[in-house]
């Protein structure tokens, strides 16, 4: 059974960097595509950044581009999420989500607040 588990959010003032993980457990990582998703209070989740299997391509929402990055450690199975400048706009819980064109899975979330 595939688990994801994500952590390193927190509190964190406007402009501060902060950096997500999302540890994978059950399968190996680098047979999934994998994304990053949040969702602020009262929103509907939506996608953040993607990155195919072959780390070929990389999907930036255009708010989030130039200041986050997505990364993959296939050896220690884990994804992040690195966050700089972060705005108050960017406060929500972030979940990350393998998939690859079969079952998709979901970590539990994060918390991300930023403080201006």
């Amino acid at each position: 059974q595939v688990q994801l588990v994500e952590s390193g959010g927190g509190l964190v003032q406007s402009g501060e960097s902060r950096r997500l993980s999302c540890v994978m457990s059950g399968d190996t990582l680098d047979y999934w595509a994998i994304g990053w998703f949040r969702q602020a209070p009262g929103k509907g989740r939506e996608v953040v950044l993607c990155i195919t299997r072959g780390s070929e391509s990389t999907y930036y929402e255009d708010s989030v581009k130039d200041r986050f990055t997505i990364s993959r450690d296939n050896a220690k199975n884990t994804v992040y999420l690195q966050m700089n400048n972060l705005k108050p706009e960017d406060t929500a819980v972030y979940y990350c989500n393998v998939g690859g064109g079969g079952p998709t899975y979901w970590g539990q979330g994060t918390q991300v607040t930023v403080s201006s």
